[in-house]
């Protein structure tokens, strides 16, 4: 057998048995997306995120999940969050903008985010954590499952760790815009074709019961529509008069068929391009 013979053999068994993935300096930023193909975390140096101040009619939602992540971040107990409920509401925002004030606080928490496509790699990934001299948040957005969807038993080693137990140093949040992660139909449905109709969609519908917090969130109404966007003007110096401001925002609102936080976010973004201000 010549060398390059035993080359290409060599090479093949590297390919079949990767090396082992090694963790990446969690000092030089603050947040990291995981890669689940190849298996990496890549840094993300700007994040893509609103001021806390800035969201309007979720003070409940906000203040508490503000307290549980403060918790975990000063090394004490605290609960797995799904955040669900009306699209647009800024649930993502929430995390994001609750882990950008952690921070500016001097706790060095860190933000890991995944997608719901790469849950089956989650063990390699809470095995890159386990040992790293920080705590993470670990955030997955948009998270829903289908009927022949078999990604949500991934879920169940961070929610529950298995045997080694979920690692001290990570906690997990996510949003949905499903309360129980799958639709109403899809249970209804389960459930009057099941020889055991109780045991259909126990397994799924009971994931949701892993997260120790529960936020919902809800549509506005349209004075917290317009607090919004008088925010935005606000933190952002756009100067106009609060008649005009008003009957554009209801202008475009009714446009668009809706009222959210997403909706407001979008009108100002067209309001600041015409009064030339960069946002």
């Amino acid at each position: 057998m010549n060398d390059a013979t035993l080359t290409r053999i060599a090479n093949a068994l590297e390919r079949m048995s990767p090396a082992s993935l090694e963790a990446p300096d969690f000092a030089e930023a603050e947040a990291f997306l995981w890669h689940a193909s190849p298996k990496q975390l890549e840094p993300i140096a700007n994040v893509s995120r609103v001021d806390l101040d800035l969201l309007v009619g979720i003070d409940r939602s906000r203040d508490t999940l503000l307290e549980n992540t403060l918790r975990f971040a000063r090394g004490m107990s605290a609960n797995n969050a799904l955040l669900w409920g009306a699209r647009g509401m800024g649930k993502s925002s929430l995390v994001k903008a609750v882990h950008a004030h952690i921070n500016a606080q001097g706790l060095p928490l860190k933000v890991v985010e995944l997608q719901r496509e790469d849950l089956p790699s989650v063990t390699h990934l809470l095995t890159l954590l386990r040992d790293a001299p920080y705590r993470f948040l670990l955030f997955c957005d948009d998270l829903s499952f289908s009927h022949d969807d078999q990604h949500y038993k991934s879920l169940k080693a961070v929610l529950d760790g298995g045997i080694a137990g979920r690692p001290d140093n990570v906690i997990f949040y996510a949003t949905s815009n499903r309360r129980h992660l799958m639709p109403r139909d899809m249970i209804e449905n389960e459930r009057s074709s099941a020889i055991n109709p109780g045991e259909a969609v126990e397994e799924k519908v009971s994931l949701s019961d892993r997260f120790g917090l529960w936020l919902g969130f809800h549509p506005c109404d349209q004075d917290q529509y317009l607090s919004m966007i008088e925010g935005y003007c606000a933190a952002h110096g756009v100067n106009i008069d609060p008649e005009v401001l008003r009957a554009e925002a209801v202008e475009w609102q009714a446009t668009r068929g809706s009222r959210s936080g997403r909706v407001a976010w979008q009108f100002f973004v067209d309001l600041a391009g015409r009064y030339g201000v960069v946002v």
